[in-house]
């Protein structure tokens, strides 16, 4: 077969990504907007500070069992593509189709808007520009980054990722290391713990759920990583811990600095808890560091999203054109995809709008991966790497997933409706398309 007549055969060798990169990949997903947006939202639903920690961790539990569930899946269907490549292989290409449909138009795009909207609001108040514009520069100055080359993206992403990281850990040992702003005001005491009953807590731990999202990232370049049956499950769950702790340590840091009526609907939350710690203008420092870094969130999610896209177009024509990859074995045509999908938003939307919306039809599709998890087992009970805790970590974060998505669906009917009558647009655009013929199985163990 000729150059031109397959996609797959390339000019260059395709490079392949250890465990650390994949690692930081996956922390570079989950440190984003979430960890410094959200605290904001959730006090406005609850006020006490042990109920508020309480949901943290869970979600941090949460993260934790969805990473031992899709380092199995991963290992067991090594595609990349994430939940499109998986639930096309355990229920119908149909449902893989609609996650990749889900997972373009909202938890990639949707989540690089509001991650650089988040960069605009932390920056511009340094830089004297508009928010707007300074989210349209991050856009399109990391997706030209991306569009180089794999090795390029690699070690972007680790020196952003690491200094973020170190940023993150400042401020926790500041948080925890200096004196409480006098009169903070938040609710310490073990009674409050009551509000974790509440609709409230359920709402909030949606809100929980889109911060910690970006535990599976690593899942979505399977076939980018290196012995991927050894290492994406140390990816996923290294990554998952450890940002797993900071988050936790990082909300107490700014309850503790800054206190409920500062941060209370906020969407600055970390510019309020810096300016609390150090005063106004190393606060403001602080801050445009916050959303400098922040990009290597966006950095993130626009390496892993157009993946997503080429599982998509191998399986149907619809998608086909964007599905191809240049000589260097890089989506380009998904990466710019994204990338006006995501300017779109950021000229368009509302922030808490898109962040409800987004969070409800996400987690939709991820109960629906965790149930192909407990099929799979049943259909192939052998395969290279298992799950632990297999199935009660399953149930646990199915059953809790369910609670989360039913209230929010009662209290917030408007954004839980909007994100179904996007999967309703997917599934009309599969209507429309023709469908392909859908690649075999992996040859990977299942």
């Amino acid at each position: 077969m000729s150059r031109k007549q397959s996609n797959q055969t390339y000019f260059y060798p395709l490079a392949k990504i250890g465990w650390r990169s994949a690692a930081a990949l996956v922390m570079a997903n989950m440190i984003g907007t979430g960890a410094f947006t959200t605290l904001g939202f959730q006090l406005e639903l609850l006020q006490n500070a042990w109920a508020i920690l309480a949901l943290w961790i869970l979600g941090g539990l949460m993260a934790l069992f969805g990473a031992f569930s899709y380092a199995e899946l991963g290992v067991r269907l090594p595609h990349s593509g994430g939940e499109a490549h998986f639930l096309s292989e355990i229920y119908h290409p149909f449902l893989g189709f609609l996650s990749g449909w889900v997972s373009l138009s909202v938890g990639f795009a949707a989540a690089v808007a509001l991650a650089a909207i988040a960069v605009g609001q932390y920056t511009s108040l340094l830089t004297g520009w508009s928010p707007q514009h300074i989210a349209i520069m991050a856009i399109l100055g990391l997706s030209l980054v991306h569009s180089l080359s794999l090795r390029y993206s690699s070690r972007v992403q680790n020196v952003l990722t690491g200094l973020k990281l170190l940023l993150v850990v400042g401020l926790i040992v500041a948080g925890l290391v200096l004196p409480a702003a006098p009169g903070a005001g938040i609710d310490w005491s073990l009674a409050g713990t009551e509000q974790l009953l509440s609709p409230g807590a359920a709402i909030s731990l949606i809100l929980i759920f889109y911060a910690y999202s970006g535990w599976n990232a690593a899942a979505y370049i399977v076939e980018e990583i290196d012995e991927p049956s050894r290492n994406l499950p140390r990816a996923l769950v290294v990554g998952s811990v450890v940002v797993s702790c900071l988050f936790i340590l990082l909300q107490f840091s700014f309850l503790r600095q800054a206190g409920p009526t500062a941060l209370s609907g906020q969407i600055e939350v970390g510019q309020v808890a810096a300016e609390a710690m150090f005063g106004p203008q190393t606060g403001q420092i602080i801050s445009a560091l916050i959303g400098i870094l922040l990009l290597a969130g966006i950095s993130a999610m626009i390496w892993v999203g157009p993946r997503v896209v080429g599982a998509m177009g191998g399986r149907h024509h619809l998608w086909r054109i964007f599905a191809k990859k240049s000589r260097r074995g890089l989506p380009l045509r998904a990466i710019w995809l994204q990338a006006g999908i995501s300017l779109f938003l950021v000229l368009t939307a509302s922030f808490e709008r898109v962040l409800y919306y987004s969070g409800f039809v996400l987690q939709l599709f991820t109960i629906l991966t965790i149930i192909g998890l407990l099929l799979l087992r049943r259909r192939h009970p052998q395969a290279a790497w298992r799950s632990p805790l297999f199935p009660y970590a399953q149930y646990f974060f199915l059953a809790f997933s369910f609670y989360a998505l039913g209230y929010l669906l009662i209290t917030e009917p408007l954004e839980s409706l909007l994100g179904l009558l996007n999967v309703a647009a997917g599934a009309v655009a599969y209507g429309l398309g023709d469908p392909g013929e859908a690649p075999k199985m992996s040859t990977g163990e299942l």
